[in-house]
């Protein structure tokens, strides 16, 4: 009964680049829904197992990053869905190093993702199976970090969970325009600061003050040259002669990622499955 009430509340939650906390109300909506399709759920215990699959599945697949780009959608291209975590994979997820709590892992340093490169829905899915997401970069700490991995790796990119708030629900005056006010990091909820502004406590701006067409980030420039939207966030590696930055970036192009522990996944799977030692 407790995994299905959390398999439903996880699937109505976790939308695929869904920025829940962007918006009081619709939380509140969600949480209503969530109460909803759990209480009916529950009541429909012959087909438990089956149903709650089945709920999960259609809830992931209702995302919001239908957005229209060149060939459709700009991330979630051929109906793929935001996954849901896997025991094992989280019993035994890579740990490379550890900051504040929270475990990470540099796709390109394990052995079964090494030559694997993945565009930014697979990349948060590829974290997601070790009850991880793609990495969000909340503090300057954190990017510190991030900047270091870099360098020392020789790394060109990586994808964070860095998403743009383009989709159904976001033509809100408070996040207009968007491409200044309308950044969040998918994996936690939490939204960026102004992209034209340095980020409280940060004393240097980490987005790029360049780009294909020479201009600061983000800039949406892809959409000028073949109407695919900039509305995922990578961290490049001197791309453009200008250091390692942050660039709005299309979100079919493939790159490694940093994952790093995903509290609501790690919970979920602790409660579904009591003796498993994360």
């Amino acid at each position: 009964m407790i995994r299905q009430l959390l398999l439903v509340v996880l699937a109505v939650t976790l939308v695929t680049g869904r920025p829940d906390k962007l918006d009081a109300e619709l939380k509140a909506a969600m949480e209503a829904k969530a109460f909803m399709e759990a209480k009916a759920a529950m009541e429909a215990k012959a087909a438990m197992e089956t149903k709650a699959a089945m709920e999960a599945k259609a809830a992931m697949g209702k995302s919001n990053d239908q957005v229209s780009g060149k060939g459709g959608s700009d991330v979630n291209d051929g109906g793929r869905l935001l996954s849901l975590p896997e025991a094992d994979a989280c019993a035994q997820r890579p740990k490379h190093w550890e900051r504040n709590g929270h475990w990470y892992f540099l796709s390109t340093n394990v052995s079964s993702y090494a030559d694997i490169k993945s565009d930014w829905l697979d990349a948060r899915n590829l974290c997601r199976k070790h009850c991880m997401d793609a990495i969000s970069i909340e503090t300057v700490e954190e990017n510190d970090m991030v900047l270091d991995i870099l360098e020392k790796q020789k790394l060109p990119y990586i994808w964070t969970s860095g998403r743009l708030c383009n989709f159904k629900g976001c033509d809100r005056e408070d996040l207009q325009p968007v491409l200044i006010n309308g950044w969040f990091w998918s994996g936690s909820g939490v939204k960026l600061a102004k992209t034209n502004e340095t980020p409280a406590g940060w004393g240097y701006q980490p987005w790029s003050a360049t780009g294909h067409f020479k201009r600061a980030q983000p800039d949406n420039a892809e959409f000028e040259i073949n109407e695919t939207k900039e509305s995922c966030l990578g961290v490049l590696n001197n791309v453009y002669k200008d250091g390692i930055k942050w660039h709005d970036i299309g979100c079919y192009h493939t790159k490694a990622v940093i994952c790093e522990d995903s509290p609501p996944l790690l919970q979920y799977i602790t409660a579904t499955n009591p003796n498993i030692k994360l």
